[in-house]
């Protein structure tokens, strides 16, 4: 079934949406989930929560791109009930480390001006990412999107742990080095 076929279900309150959703995006979320919790069922239980939350939200948004829209929620979701899991306990998961290598090329969004700011910032990921060689681009994304973790991202590259490791490093300068070039301040 088509995107376009599975929204309009939505927009009609037609609870075969939520079916048709599950069918065909029940896997892609589900890995996204799991990737940043580690555990099956608390990606299950996310996974769940994205069809309540398309379900709730559809109307009154209208996604251009139902897979992007669905992974974003879920990633939401699931980095909430990490950050949940992780106030009572520290831990060195692999979500923290992925994202902590991020924090000299990436502004904080902690004030106002800064969220306004968002939209550039994203503009200018973009044209960087899209800059890149497809492959450099597809294990930056894997790696800072979905949140694989360095070995799983060497085995699917077939590449050692330490060459990918090389590769995120100098991506993120170079991204640091473009965003300071475009004039967004870190």
């Amino acid at each position: 079934m088509k995107d376009d076929e599975i929204i309009d279900q939505y927009w009609d309150r037609n609870e075969i949406a939520i079916v048709r959703t599950s069918e065909k995006y029940g896997s892609y979320c589900h890995t996204i989930s799991y990737n940043i919790l580690n555990n099956d069922e608390d990606a299950e239980e996310c996974v769940n929560d994205t069809w309540m939350r398309a379900w709730k939200s559809m109307p009154p948004q209208r996604p251009n791109n139902l897979a992007t829209y669905l992974g974003k929620i879920t990633r939401n979701l699931s980095l909430n009930r990490l950050k949940q899991y992780t106030t009572e306990k520290r831990g060195g998961s692999q979500t923290d480390l992925a994202l902590s290598e991020l924090e000299d090329c990436i502004p904080s969004s902690t004030t106002v001006e800064q969220i306004v700011e968002e939209k550039a910032l994203v503009a200018s990921i973009n044209r960087f990412l899209y800059a890149q060689p497809e492959q450099k681009r597809n294990i930056f994304i894997r790696r800072y999107w979905y949140l694989y973790s360095i070995r799983n991202i060497a085995g699917a590259y077939e590449m050692s742990e330490s060459k990918v490791a090389s590769i995120l490093f100098r991506m993120r300068s170079e991204l640091k080095k473009h965003l300071e070039k475009e004039g967004i301040s870190l």
